[in-house]
């Protein structure tokens, strides 16, 4: 599915990430867990292309994509679900869904798909009509999650979405990404933090039954 061999990025000249690799077969979970400031996040931004790998090799079903733009590896169905959310305040539930069948694939299928993401997520459908803005912070997790599905992926990455919730709801939300994975055969490759406070024990409770944790 997904290979990163010594991968190298840098901000600004400063080097982010130096030698990583890691490797996603089928659909599995993989979960990353470090220190803030570790390289997660630039991680998963090399992966999807927001950043540029300045050293090694990033293949995905086989081909070649470290020197590939961002909106195409978003076409071969790698998504990225930001950190903090990122969702269209001033624009509807189901307007933010909609803006997420960017995929060709899903484009056809985009009614079909707003209705499997009510499914997993019920509140949204109660929500649907509501701007993005009046949501809870947890509501809003299940958005931008929701508006990733929309895209049909075939490698969901997810970057800290127990981010500002609490212990109770960010167990919820790595029951419902189990869930995800389960249902719809999606490798998922899911980064949080190691620290005091954080739910991350879920997270590596889950990657240990279906995945692996780095």
């Amino acid at each position: 599915m997904l290979a990163v061999e010594n991968v190298m990025a840098e901000y600004s000249g400063m080097v982010a990430l130096h030698g990583v690799s890691i490797d996603i077969k089928g659909t599995e979970f993989v979960s990353v867990i470090g220190s803030n400031g570790a390289g997660k996040s630039t991680l998963l931004k090399a992966i999807s292309g927001t950043v540029k790998s300045r050293k090694g090799r990033i293949t995905f079903e086989g081909s070649d994509i470290t020197r590939m733009a961002a909106h195409r590896r978003t076409e071969l169905g790698i998504i990225h679900v930001p950190e903090g959310r990122r969702i269209f305040p001033s624009l509807s539930v189901v307007e933010n869904l909609e803006l997420g069948a960017y995929r060709q694939e899903a484009r056809s299928k985009s009614e079909e798909n707003v209705g499997l993401v009510f499914e997993i997520f019920p509140v949204l459908k109660q929500r649907r009509d509501q701007a993005g803005s009046t949501l809870s912070g947890g509501e809003q997790q299940m958005l931008a999650i929701g508006r990733g599905l929309m895209a049909e992926p075939r490698l969901l990455m997810l970057d800290e979405p127990s981010l500002g919730l609490s212990p109770m709801l960010a167990d919820t939300i790595f029951e419902t990404i189990k869930d995800i994975r389960d249902r719809l055969g999606v490798a998922i490759l899911l980064v949080e933090p190691a620290i005091a406070g954080t739910s991350w024990t879920a997270v590596r409770s889950f990657s240990a039954a279906i995945g692996k944790t780095l």
